[in-house]
């Protein structure tokens, strides 16, 4: 690796191709809390969709915002074709994800040397789950590339490129973004206002009007938007912390973080890490201290997933490059050890599992050049938010999925709208299309429905038009595959 110049370029034609190997959903927020909302923020007509967050408050505008402006600027150019609106989003994403690569290889290069530098970049690319998760529109991934240019500002003992203004600049936008992104940045602003001489300046010279700058311009964007004053980064804390609504999107046991959610997402670099922890100097226990902090106060909340730990990833990845540096005899084999056994994982869960709900979308996007795109009517059958929406349709086609926001109300009986159907479906859909005016033209579900509605379909003259494969490990209301199915009448008008 030359100088950061040849890095950069030679990195950004990684992530590139990084970007068109990611062809799989991941978690609906990857779509709903960004591009539907800045789908619908550019939208003049009004159609679009927002989730209930946004009704609640509960999500800011400062992040769709990005890509609102791309979508603006594709539609100045006359270039606002589905496939760009898809595409450049996360090639932007890609170049962002670039430059953070770059700078945490400059920061090792600083801190150690340009041998310990090669290894932690090279443990960065190689991470399966950071190929997996770095192109895609998800707030976490913002995070984590703010936490590494955060990272190479901050004022580590033996540093000499900290910048405390800069550092709390990048964390500020980071918790505008996604209010957690202040959990890993605890233990280390601690860490720092400790060692600092002038603790009253850096809270009055830096702090201060950094938080004042930061929250005023969020709170200004929210106020365009919202149309009224609204503290997003409050009411997430209230909803997540104080009333643990989040809950109701599935609960975990306390430890599932250390038995599966880091293990995981380290993947094959786990030993290395260990190795990594037990061999780096005192100075970088503060990075330790901030991945176990972070564990530990994600670990108190019920609701889990895997993506709320990727901020750490690049702190682990710090770690594990450490230890293959000081593999000497060793380091070619774990390299290429690390390489292989990151491979597939990588490649599977970005061009295999979990990539029908996006392949969908082409047989939807379909229906907008037809004549009938009038009558058209989408019935998304699928657990809530299992495909994106406007953003990947680029037209205003009649839709609908089925609903599932939480109650906020307090009321013990209440059942939403997916689960009143999986309760009973072919009754649902009796119920709900007694009249064959209601009939939705187009039906998409996963295959494990089929039979159980067959009934339906056959009686209202539905016929099967299109099979996506979506999975190799369905799992309950998820089928390994999503049919789409078209009520005949249709061609005759």
């Amino acid at each position: 690796a030359g100088g950061p110049a040849p890095l950069l370029a030679l990195t950004v034609a990684l992530r590139t191709l990084n970007c068109f190997l990611v062809q799989t959903s991941f978690v609906p927020d990857e779509y709903w809390q960004s591009l539907e909302v800045a789908h619908r923020m550019l939208n003049i007509n009004n159609y679009g969709y927002l989730t209930w967050e946004w009704a609640n408050g509960l999500r800011g505008y400062s992040y769709p915002l990005i890509f609102a402006s791309i979508y603006k600027a594709l539609q100045l150019l006359a270039k606002d074709d589905v496939q760009l609106l898809i595409w450049v989003p996360r090639l932007a994403q890609a170049v962002l994800a670039a430059f953070a690569d770059v700078k945490l290889y400059s920061l090792v290069r600083h801190l150690e040397n340009a041998e310990t530098a090669k290894c932690v970049y090279f443990c960065q690319l190689c991470s399966w789950f950071t190929w997996y998760s770095c192109t895609r529109t998800l707030t976490n991934t913002m995070e984590t590339l703010l936490t590494i240019f955060a990272l190479s500002y901050y004022p580590i003992k033996g540093s000499k490129m900290g910048s405390s203004c800069k550092y709390l600049a990048l964390i500020a936008f980071a918790i505008v973004i996604r209010p957690t992104a202040v959990i890993p940045w605890i233990p280390l602003v601690f860490s720092h206002f400790l060692q600092e001489q002038r603790k009253a300046d850096l809270i009055l010279h830096n702090c201060i009007p950094v938080g004042l700058v930061t929250v005023g311009t969020s709170l200004i964007i929210d106020r365009v938007f919202f149309g009224e004053w609204v503290l997003v980064q409050l009411n997430f804390l209230k909803f997540n912390v104080l009333q643990n609504l989040g809950t109701f999107y599935g609960s975990h046991p306390w430890h599932w973080y250390f038995t599966q959610g880091l293990p995981v997402i380290l993947g094959t670099h786990l030993p290395f890490f260990i190795h990594g922890c037990v061999l780096a100097p005192k100075r970088y226990h503060i990075f330790l201290m901030a991945v176990i902090w972070t564990v530990l106060v994600y670990s108190t909340l019920s609701h889990k997933e895997f993506r709320f730990i990727y901020p750490v990833l690049p702190l682990c990845m710090f770690f594990c490059g450490y230890s293959l540096k000081h593999l000497k005899a060793w380091k070619k084999s774990a390299a290429s050890f690390l390489l292989l056994s990151n491979l597939l994982p990588a490649l599977y869960t970005g061009l295999i599992h979990q990539r029908g709900s996006l392949d969908v979308m082409s047989h939807i996007q379909q229906l907008c050049n037809n004549s009938y795109q009038s009558q058209a009517f989408v019935f998304i059958m699928m657990p809530c938010h299992s495909t994106p929406f406007y953003s990947h349709v680029h037209c205003p086609l009649k839709m609908r999925f089925l609903q599932c926001p939480p109650d906020l109300t307090g009321n013990e009986s209440y059942i939403d709208e997916a689960d009143v159907f999986y309760s009973n479906p072919l009754g649902w859909l009796n119920k709900e299309f007694y009249n064959d005016t209601l009939l939705p033209s187009h039906l998409i579900f996963f295959s494990v429905l089929e039979q159980e509605i067959s009934s339906f379909l056959a009686l209202r003259g539905y016929e099967k038009t299109a099979t996506v494969f979506h999975t190799h490990v369905p799992q309950g209301r998820v089928g390994s595959h999503i049919y789409v199915y078209r009520k005949k009448t249709e061609m005759n008008h």
